[in-house]
């Protein structure tokens, strides 16, 4: 009897010790939001807002209080799908449970493919910036050692990249804070510009908050929505807290994070120089900054968009690995890319990325640079219609399941639900306004067109009727 016991107690405490471990592998919520300020704030906002202030001018500050409210909404409604029922497929499950097995098939290969074409600009625009220091070094061979670092980062799992994304995200908080700060100094006449150079002035708000009239606003609206795109990573990473009831803490903090410091920054940057010399040729910061005497501007600024836009090349390729995991579960890839190994990562998965990767950043060299243009944007487009798919699978399984005072509930529903429905379809509206964008538009409704052909096709020759569950079964 005593050996019995002995034996019962040995067996508790490797388990007490094995639940200790998986927990000790697991991010605290201020991780998971750090992680998602690392994938969210990269080159695009440090470097392509400057394109969204000079269309919008000073109303630039209106639209990211709107894309702030319209990214809560989407987050709100997928925090409660997600503490209701975490699953591992986040969004594209629900969107299977709430609309049937076309949709969940399509919601996650939507998101793949953005995904693919987003990392693939970050890591050209990252081989670029690189080329500042080593301008002998080919773009291919750049674009090849971040491909493969990026790569290395997520072969460590699920613990060690939760630690480098928040590292990364740690410079970008603080670099927009030290800039904000700067900004009070150079408002407050701590700091005097350059004498011959232009100051601190209100010439950008010298013809009203749209000097550019209402479509200029509307069509910057997209570019504006583009700098929070990849909040989607907080369902997706929601498997690996400590706590799903903490979802919703960690959305919350992001999404005024990021509505802050994207306001606030950029009310200097508007405070410091006028809207009408900001364009995409170069970052808005690195403007604003010009007229003050800063030693070794650009290679400050460069490696705070090296930090930006790897870090979110990182974490879109963790995402994107996640989703393809559990199109794989599903039977909608396949199945042995769902296999992890020791330390927890879906190696397969994770080569399925890199090889689409491989294939978008080769596409970058060999296509024209208008075209390959379109493809990026409409792969921001395709994310902001996965928006509209998350928000409308919210309002239909509350409709299913009810909702329980036990569990997050968003605020105000069905109302806010509908509302950033609007928001989003007001937004990607106004990018037919603009050449480029209208292209980028039509190119992504091709890519969803291909996706669904690609399961309709599948489905005919039975390549998913015997995997994925009915709808029934959800």
């Amino acid at each position: 009897m005593h050996n019995q016991n002995v034996v019962k107690q040995r067996v508790k405490n490797v388990q007490q010790s094995k639940v200790k471990k998986g927990k000790s592998h697991k991010l605290a919520w201020w991780q998971l939001s750090l992680i998602g300020i690392g994938s969210v704030i990269g080159a695009g906002f440090f470097l392509g807002s400057g394109l969204s202030i000079h269309s919008a001018g000073p109303s630039v500050l209106i639209g990211y209080l709107l894309a702030g409210l319209t990214a809560y909404f989407v987050f709100s409604a997928l925090a409660e799908m997600t503490v209701q029922d975490p699953q591992p497929g986040s969004f594209r499950t629900y969107a299977g449970q709430a609309f049937g097995h076309p949709v969940g098939f399509m919601s996650g290969w939507i998101y793949w493919t953005a995904g693919v074409l987003i990392m693939s600009s970050e890591v050209t625009a990252l081989a670029i910036f690189t080329q500042l220091w080593l301008p002998h070094v080919p773009l291919w061979l750049l674009s090849v050692v971040y491909s493969v670092l990026a790569l290395g980062i997520n072969l460590l799992g699920v613990k060690n990249f939760g630690s480098i994304e928040s590292f990364f995200a740690v410079i970008k908080i603080a670099t927009l804070v030290a800039f904000i700060g700067f900004g009070i100094l150079a408002v407050a006449g701590v700091i005097s510009p350059d004498s011959a150079k232009a100051g601190l002035s209100s010439a950008s708000f010298a013809n009203g908050w749209f000097p550019n009239g209402f479509s200029g606003f509307w069509s910057a609206m997209i570019f504006i929505l583009f700098s929070y795109g990849g909040i989607e990573v907080l369902g997706v990473l929601s498997t690996e807290l400590r706590n799903k009831k903490d979802v919703p803490k960690a959305g919350t903090f992001l999404v005024i994070a990021l509505t802050v410091l994207y306001a606030v920054s950029i009310l200097f940057i508007l405070m410091m120089v006028s809207f009408h010399i900001i364009n995409e040729d170069k970052s808005p910061f690195v403007k604003a900054l010009a007229s003050f005497p800063i030693p070794y501007l650009d290679t400050i600024f460069n490696v705070i968009l090296i930090s930006a836009a790897f870090s979110t090349m990182v974490g879109a390729l963790f995402s994107i690995t996640s989703i393809m995991v559990s199109l794989a579960k599903d039977g909608d890839a396949p199945g042995r890319l769902q296999k992890k190994n020791s330390r927890g990562v879906a190696v397969g998965a994770l080569g399925l990325s890199g090889i689409g990767l491989a294939i978008s950043v080769l596409f970058s060299f060999l296509l024209p640079d208008t075209v390959y243009e379109y493809m990026t944007t409409s792969a921001g487009i395709m994310l902001i219609l996965n928006w509209v798919i998350i928000l409308s699978s919210h309002i239909k399984k509350r409709k299913q399941i009810g909702s329980s005072e036990e569990h997050y509930r968003s605020a105000s529903y069905p109302l806010t639900s509908w509302l950033g429905i609007a928001l989003i379809t007001f937004t990607i509206a106004g990018s037919l306004l603009h050449a480029n964008q209208r292209v980028g538009f039509f190119i992504s409704l091709g890519f969803v067109a291909v996706i669904l052909g690609a399961y309709y096709l599948g489905s005919r020759f039975g390549k998913f009727k015997k995997v994925h569950k009915s709808e029934e079964e959800y």
